[in-house]
């Protein structure tokens, strides 16, 4: 049974290779079943019109084609500039118009004749857009819709943000606490309180009732309420909330951030500890905290020193002392411990990665197989120890250093040979590797399913290398796009059953012209 002629038509309509008289038929036809659509015809040509939408190759005249269809696909026309200010009514499309403003092709005229529409929805994606004029920013700051001010209060640049955070409404002050152009004084002011005019109003009073009771079947919100919001008349939930924000602003001085981060509040302490301007204190504080996750943050901390990274790199938590691990200073007398300890390397290790090459060279010959794994992920790692490493026993170091690109053939031969299975998928992954070992490699039997995926994407795999992988449900639709293919193999797999392996080899660069016009001839409406 042939596949649906849909699949083979999304799959002309991504191939790079389609003649251009072709993609002005595909054009045509989404534009056909949209105006007359036919049973079922409305969903499928809304994914082949999004296909057509991403090719680099479509110009303005069927971009404005597409673009009439609706307006998400104008949006996303917009977003991939494929659109001109010219192309879009801001009346008609005014999502498409911000879209064009929030990518940076859209005029002032339009983000001032956007700042003024009916709905909420659409001012509140201007909110966000990039360099709006100022009085177009003035707008927003005093919309009358709290959501939409709120929303611009997250973007407004320095000259707007600061007046934000003593805004009347408590939702506004909130959004303004997360923005790092409010600056010190006004995060300060909403930390203490101190010279900030109390808020006139916040999301939980804007509601039914006060105090506020969630209703258990309540649409969730773009914020959602928190179960325990209350609001007696001083904002109290929205109030904490901010405070808590503006705390982790990273804009916040150190200073008066940890003057406030006692308590129970965890999330607070763990964010904290991972700022890069903590004072030696508060580090060795953050090293001492009960929470393993906020000792985590600070033993990855560039700022913690020495002494600090060398006590929490033998914590008892695997999470405190796998983050020592990724510190950028870590004394490389340490690894041989944290490699025996540590389950899952981190990759890369950063102090490895900027280790010379002598000490590289002393750590690949340590006697323990999870310090030579860590040096073998390096990605740096000079050619001559790369192949070192290459030859080593352990099936783990070898696995780790297959996918780099200074391997010989003879290697990475080798390396299969010897390991086996278990190498078989980095080998694959080696940018380098020769079509000839990707068909050893990709003909194992059993199959080696990651071996599969990874030959079936291999610039370098040949049709011998790919034949195999079109059995795998994981690796078929790849190897069935993959350029090597053979035009008679395309042929085969267009007629067959699988709809995946059809519309993959529809997609593929190297199907012969002749082949795509059979496909349009065999369209179904």
């Amino acid at each position: 049974m042939n596949p649906p002629a849909d699949h083979l038509l999304h799959g002309l309509a991504a191939n790079p290779a389609l003649p251009a008289a072709l993609l002005d038929r595909l054009v045509a036809l989404v534009v056909e079943r949209s105006t007359r659509p036919g049973p079922g015809d409305e969903p499928s040509s809304g994914w082949l019109a999004t296909e057509l939408a991403y090719r680099p190759d479509l110009d303005p005249g069927r971009a404005r084609a597409l673009a009439a269809l609706g307006e998400p696909l104008a949006v996303l026309l917009a977003y991939r500039g494929r659109l001109a200010p010219a192309d879009v009514d801001p009346v008609r499309q005014p999502y498409a118009a911000v879209a064009l403003l929030d990518a940076g092709f859209g005029e002032p005229s339009t983000a001032r004749l956007l700042a003024a529409h009916p709905e909420p929805a659409v001012r509140w994606k201007l909110a966000s857009c990039p360099g709006l004029p100022a009085d177009v920013e003035d707008a927003l700051a005093a919309d009358p819709d709290a959501g939409v001010t709120a929303e611009f209060a997250l973007w407004a640049g320095p000259r707007a943000a600061a007046r934000l955070a003593r805004h009347p409404h408590a939702e506004v002050r909130y959004a303004a606490a997360g923005n790092e152009a409010v600056g010190p004084a006004a995060l300060a002011a909403l930390i203490t309180g101190d010279a900030l005019p109390p808020a006139a109003s916040c999301r939980v009073c804007d509601g039914p009732a006060v105090p506020f009771t969630p209703h258990p079947y309540a649409a969730p919100d773009e914020r959602e309420l928190r179960p325990d919001a209350s609001c007696g008349g001083a904002h109290a939930s929205t109030v904490h909330e901010t405070r808590q924000r503006a705390l982790l602003n990273p804009s916040t001085p150190a200073e008066l951030a940890l003057a406030h981060a006692g308590g129970p509040a965890t999330a607070l302490r763990r964010a904290l500890a991972g700022r890069t301007d903590l004072p030696a204190a508060a580090c060795a504080r953050f090293a001492a905290d009960p929470d393993p996750a906020v000792r985590a943050a600070v033993a990855a901390n560039p700022a913690t020193g020495e002494p600090l990274v060398r006590a929490l790199a033998a914590d008892a938590h695997t999470e405190v002392r796998r983050a020592a691990a990724r510190h950028p200073r870590l004394p490389l007398d340490l690894l041989p411990a944290l490699a025996a300890t540590t389950r899952a390397a981190p990759e890369p290790v950063p102090r490895l990665a900027a280790a010379t090459e002598a000490e590289l060279a002393r750590l690949a010959a340590a006697p323990q197989a999870p310090v030579r794994r860590w040096v073998a992920r390096v990605p740096t790692l000079p050619r001559e120890l790369a192949q070192e490493l290459a030859a080593d026993p352990d099936a783990s170091v070898a696995r780790a250093v297959a996918p780099h690109p200074g391997l010989s053939q003879e290697v990475l031969h080798a390396m299969a040979a010897r390991h086996g299975a278990q190498v078989h998928a980095s080998v694959a992954a080696n940018p380098a590797a020769s079509g000839a070992l990707l068909e050893v490699l990709a003909g194992h039997e059993p199959p080696v399913r990651k071996a599969l995926s990874a030959v079936a994407v291999h610039p370098n795999a040949t049709a011998a290398a790919l034949l195999p992988c079109l059995a795998d449900g994981r690796a078929g639709p790849s190897a069935a796009a993959h350029p090597a293919l053979p035009a008679a193999v395309l042929a085969d797999l267009l007629l067959g059953g699988d709809p995946a392996l059809a519309e993959a080899a529809a997609a593929n660069p190297s199907l012969p012209a002749d082949l795509m016009a059979g496909l349009w001839r065999r369209r179904t409406r």
